[in-house]
């Protein structure tokens, strides 16, 4: 495999990437909270997500999400409720918090998520997802010819990985950067109040994608 071809599909990941989408809005949620440590362990979860559905499309397993109706059904819907899921605890974390901010609440009240979880949830909410297996079922004929071997495949699950790493730990350097104004009470309920609505719309339109 040449380096134009990889170059090639990294702008085609570039652009997945960048997109707005639950990657952006979880180390949103996550970073302001809970850190950078925890920021980049939603990183690693999305990578290693990146790899099982690379894997799952190597082999040609991903395809059952295409031909059978009900498989794409089932795996859409877990991946819609996760995101739902994730957008109501968002939300009742912003009440939770409006309600303890009349009064002078401790700095360390703030409920941080462990790096394991962070991780978790990087990884759930993209193994989950219908639209990165699609990603690589139609991104993987154009780049992988017949005769290449699954080596040069894992190369450009590799680019893909290298350039989600790149784009959100940027992200999450400017999120570090405004640390003293996102950890304001206030500015930490508002941010859950907003990703949680947008966890719950990514939810409800994944919930009603239609296959193909």
């Amino acid at each position: 495999m040449d380096i134009n071809t990889i170059l090639a599909f990294m702008a085609v990941a570039t652009l997945l990437v960048i997109s707005p989408g639950p990657n952006g809005f979880l180390i949103a949620k996550t970073v302001p909270v809970s850190g950078k440590k925890a920021g980049f362990a939603n990183i690693w979860g999305f990578v290693t997500a990146f790899y099982v559905h690379g894997t799952l499309s190597i082999f040609g397993i991903s395809i059952l999400l295409v031909q059978s109706a009900q498989a794409f059904f089932v795996f859409k819907m877990l991946g819609a409720a996760y995101l739902i899921w994730i957008g109501v605890k968002a939300i009742i974390s912003a009440f939770k918090k409006s309600e303890t901010s009349p009064k002078k609440a401790p700095i360390s009240s703030a409920k941080t998520v462990s790096i394991r979880r962070a991780f978790s949830e990087g990884f759930i909410t993209n193994v989950l997802n219908p639209k990165v297996s699609m990603f690589y079922l139609a991104a993987f004929p154009q780049f992988m010819p017949n005769s290449e071997s699954a080596l040069n495949a894992y190369a450009l699950v590799t680019a893909h990985a290298v350039v989600n790493f790149l784009w959100f730990s940027m992200m999450i350097v400017m999120l570090s950067k405004i640390k003293s104004a996102t950890n304001n009470g206030k500015f930490k309920a508002w941010l859950n109040s907003i990703t949680g609505i947008v966890f719950i719309a990514f939810g409800s339109k994944l919930a009603l994608m239609k296959n193909g």
